[in-house]
């Protein structure tokens, strides 16, 4: 049966450094910080009580959370794909209000990239509280390297419920809903999580935190610019431990009754419709 994902949750990722960077999650990428206990810290982007975290560990350990719909899904889920062959982990009771979820069930994609299925989120009654004016909507999507994009697509789009939107060269962006995209395949020698992002309200916020990114010599690796896949306007830039995160605004809606795939080709017009430059290794052979 597939398995049908809603949508991206959360990003659990691993650091040697915790303090550091939970000071980047709140001074310069803007969360709020809901939970300070131990080797753990969590924030917020939006409704749901968690859609980022940072415990102390290994930085190549990072795991990418999706959202399923009902218990009967995430059992469907558990099913299908140890009958693949896939080792499935429960989630224990401490596991799961650390990531504040009811339940969920972890496993290693075909290239070994650390996923969970969680089901319901828990939300609050109220928006993220913000450290600082970054005019953040929410964690939007991921970017996920990939060392074979045909054997990881046909995972995410024949295991799973995700549809191809476009791709670029050989990088498929994979949608969960009318967003144009929840999931970006880039071609890679590793796998593992690429990069993180988050809508911003408008392109006033995309140039706002660009310009605080420069003023804390935060490292700029794409953008500002805009994608003409998506329509997104967009700026990269790097994190701790060398993650990529991303902010964006614009990116397109699509009509599942009328939308074909497109294929561009792999050059950089086909990333950036304004002429940036990605200084990201897989974006910029």
């Amino acid at each position: 049966m597939t398995i049908n994902i809603i949508d991206v949750a959360y990003v659990r990722l691993k650091t040697p450094d915790l303090d550091s960077a939970s000071e980047f999650a709140t001074r310069i990428l803007g969360l709020e910080l809901i939970d300070r206990a131990g080797d753990l810290h969590s924030f917020r982007s939006d409704q749901r009580m968690t859609t980022l975290s940072y415990e102390r560990g290994d930085p190549a350990e990072a795991t990418v959370g999706f959202e399923l719909a009902s218990g009967e899904e995430l059992e469907n889920a558990a099913g299908t794909l140890e009958d693949m062959g896939f080792a499935v982990r429960r989630g224990s009771r401490t596991e799961c209000e650390h990531r504040q979820v009811s339940d969920f069930i972890a496993f290693s994609d075909p290239g070994g990239g650390r996923i969970e299925f969680a089901l319901a989120p828990h939300v609050a009654g109220n928006a993220a509280r913000l450290s600082r004016d970054a005019g953040i909507t929410g964690f939007s999507h991921v970017g996920l390297f990939s060392q074979d994009t045909g054997r990881d697509q046909h995972f995410w789009t024949q295991v799973c419920n995700a549809r191809v939107s476009d791709r670029v060269g050989e990088l498929p962006l994979l949608r969960l809903s009318q967003i144009h995209h929840s999931i970006a395949l880039l071609p890679a020698n590793r796998s593992g999580l690429q990069h993180i992002n988050h809508q911003v309200a408008s392109i006033d916020d995309v140039q706002r935190n660009y310009s605080l990114l420069r003023q804390h010599n935060v490292p700029i690796v794409f953008g500002p610019g805009r994608h003409p896949t998506s329509g997104a306007r967009f700026v990269y830039f790097e994190g701790p431990d060398g993650m990529v995160f991303e902010y964006s605004v614009g990116v397109q809606e699509v009509d599942e009754e009328t939308y074909r795939e497109r294929q561009f080709g792999f050059e950089p017009a086909s990333l950036c419709m304004w002429g940036a430059k990605a200084a990201i290794k897989e974006l910029s052979k």
